[in-house]
């Protein structure tokens, strides 16, 4: 391990959030908000600082950048700039309790939306904190590593080992020869999304603070809003259309963005996670609608079996599919927006919402979850052994999109699903020697480990995380890097070897 190179990354990528975090302080100045500014500009200069004291431990270092390198940096980064980022909500107030400024942040860096700011923090937190709030979801949603890459082109060799070990999914897909070409190409993509949904947005009503706040939430696949009430607060079916496209085009992979916008449309049709994806979403919203439906008039009055609070009436089959159509890809793309509280909604639509937690978007998107891809590798490696305990000789081929799926991709996708398992069976076994109840303590590392944010119970789509143990909230940050950087790049730095000088 180059301990000084990675020292000296970490000191420049300090620096750069530094940078970062003044565009929000011009808010400050527009909304005359100066505590929040004077909190921004602290955040700013303790960020500047750090920065400065690792550059100068790691001067003079050695240019060899390794893969264990890059995983090194991926890992340490992400802990290390969301406790910068953290910064501002203690400067300004608006959390007194260092675990809670660094929960909100990691939840923005990581696009989880998972959040513990109560109706009274949204009601006085100045707007130029909750534009960093937000903008933490846009930084973290192509991701902040991936970023600096775009930026930083000194990187040289070493940006191919960062992306690898940032970039979601179980195969990225190169657009270039050159990574830090395809994080050019990438970022461009994404700045072309944040103009047309901010711009969609404004034609909808929404001011332009509004609208650039939920659209960085949106394309992060995030959910921080700037409303306690979420997107129910606008009560706008125009804004919901505009908001549940652009989720469904921030959980597909960004390399059919880039094949589309060249001119190569046929990708779509022959890309099959892409396909599942979208069939993913429209048999769930259809089953949802009519469980919906279904929950009202399914019984004699006074014979139903379910509970009164999971009676949810609405007035017509266009209101089920509305509410139906946003939630599922709000909870799929694990963007966590909500317009009513599905916490009340029947049983088997909270179960079906709470699998799609799980299964996450398309692989090179800015969705969390297990991946469309990953799955269908699961699923047809599943189907191949299956048909090989009764044809033994049998030699079956996994393929996504007509190509072959290599036996390493396999096997990385079965270590991680192992994984996976088991650090979601040990989370909610934790979360709940803290006291929380079952269906609390299992959602609440479902949600945050597939970077969702909203989950059942005590902390459902109109409540928060604030009530939680600080202990549950420290770890929970943890599940969302885990999730965000898909285990390997975080666990690790858990192992001993990996820290030992090759």
């Amino acid at each position: 391990m180059n301990y000084r190179l990675v020292t000296k990354y970490l000191g420049h990528f300090s620096f750069a959030i530094g940078l970062l975090m003044l565009p929000s302080a011009l808010w400050a100045v527009l909304y005359r908000e100066w505590g929040g500014l004077t909190a921004l500009l602290g955040g700013t200069g303790v960020s500047f600082l750090t920065g400065y004291l690792l550059t100068l431990a790691g001067r003079n270092a050695p240019a060899e950048f390794h893969q264990r390198e890059g995983l090194g940096l991926v890992g340490l980064s992400w802990i290390l700039l969301a406790g910068l980022g953290g910064l501002p909500y203690l400067f300004g107030g608006v959390f007194s309790n260092p675990v809670d400024a660094y929960f909100e942040c990691m939840s923005g860096f990581t696009t989880t939306g998972s959040t513990v700011m109560t109706a009274a923090c949204f009601a006085t937190t100045p707007k130029c904190i909750m534009f960093w709030r937000s903008f933490t979801h846009w930084l973290g949603g192509m991701g902040i590593v991936v970023l600096f890459i775009a930026v930083l082109p000194y990187l040289g060799a070493g940006g191919k080992q960062l992306f690898k070990s940032e970039s979601p999914g179980p195969d990225p897909r190169g657009l270039k020869p050159r990574i830090k070409d395809t994080a050019s190409i990438l970022y461009k993509i994404y700045f072309g999304f944040t103009i047309a949904q901010t711009a969609a947005l404004m034609l909808c009503g929404m001011s332009l603070f509004d609208a650039l706040c939920h659209t960085f939430a949106t394309l992060g696949t995030g959910g921080f809003s700037t409303q306690a009430a979420s997107i129910g607060a606008y009560d706008s079916v125009a804004i919901e259309m505009v908001l549940t496209f652009f989720m469904i085009c921030a959980g597909s992979n960004f390399a059919l963005h880039f094949a589309l916008f060249t001119g190569n449309w046929r990708a779509l049709l022959r890309d099959t996670e892409w396909l599942v994806y979208l069939a993913i979403l429209g048999a769930c919203t259809l089953a949802i609608t009519v469980n919906l439906m279904g929950a009202e008039g399914s019984f004699p009055v006074g014979d139903s079996p379910l509970p009164p609070q999971e009676k949810v009436f609405f007035p017509s089959a266009g209101e089920a599919l509305r509410h139906a159509s946003f939630n599922v890809a709000s909870v799929m793309t694990t963007t966590g927006f909500c317009t009513v509280d599905f916490n009340i909604w029947p049983n088997f639509s909270r179960i079906l919402l709470v699998t799609l937690m799980f299964v996450g978007g398309c692989a090179g998107s800015t969705s969390g979850g297990l991946k469309v891809a990953r799955v269908l590798i699961l699923l047809k490696m599943a189907y191949a052994r299956l048909e090989q305990t009764f044809r033994p000789k049998m030699v079956r081929v996994v393929r996504i999109s007509g190509h072959v799926v290599d036996e390493g991709v396999q096997r990385t996708a079965c270590s991680f699903f192992v994984l996976y398992l088991m650090w979601f069976m040990a989370g909610s076994l934790f979360m709940s020697l803290l006291g929380l109840p079952f269906q609390t303590a299992v959602t609440s590392v479902a949600t945050t480990l597939n970077n969702t944010g909203p989950g059942l119970g005590a902390i459902g789509a109109v409540e928060n995380f604030s009530q939680l143990p600080t202990a549950g909230k420290a770890f929970l940050s943890l599940c969302m890097v885990l999730g965000r950087l898909e285990l390997f790049s975080i666990m690790v730095l858990f192992v001993p070897s990996f820290w030992r000088r090759a």
